[in-house]
């Protein structure tokens, strides 16, 4: 179910929103960007992801969201999880004059670069970077910069 723009706006400015990151790795151990057409972080390069919708299990989301950003449903079972995060940001979908927060489930997984059928719905193009061109590349969001932060390698979460 979707909630109509206005009733979407008020819980958006209102309550923070659930949403899961994929943290995809290939066999070369790189990991998938999108360049976001959309608000929050438009512009950006991020990890794939999206929002948990009311009434949907996580294990349903996370077969939905692996199926829409990365074209290959997978069953929770296929990752592991990352830990919580936070991540703020000073815009919103819609580009009106309120923030955006969301408390975000970390989940890193493995492809085959081959299984994926990467749309372009949401990202005007994607890339594969390793940790530590993640790191110094340009427009690469802090949010999705943080996952791959020497900190969170010792065990620290993302809180």
């Amino acid at each position: 179910m979707f909630l109509r723009h206005e009733d979407f706006a008020t819980v958006v400015r209102g309550t923070p929103l659930i949403a899961i990151d994929l943290i995809v790795e290939n066999a070369q151990g790189e990991f998938l960007l999108g360049k976001r057409l959309n608000r929050p972080a438009q512009g950006y390069w991020f990890v794939p992801g999206g929002r948990v919708q009311k009434d949907e299990p996580l294990c349903t989301a996370f077969e939905r969201l692996t199926d829409a950003e990365l074209g290959l449903r997978l069953p929770l079972s296929a990752a592991g999880f990352y830990g919580i995060w936070q991540h703020f940001y000073d815009d919103n979908f819609s580009g009106e004059d309120f923030s955006t927060h969301y408390i975000v489930l970390g989940f890193r997984l493995q492809v085959q670069e081959n299984d994926l059928h990467l749309p372009d719905d949401q990202h005007e193009a994607y890339r594969w970077l390793t940790p530590a061109e993640l790191q110094i590349s340009e427009n690469v969001h802090d949010n999705s910069r943080a996952y791959f932060m020497p900190e969170r390698q010792a065990g620290v979460p993302g809180l």
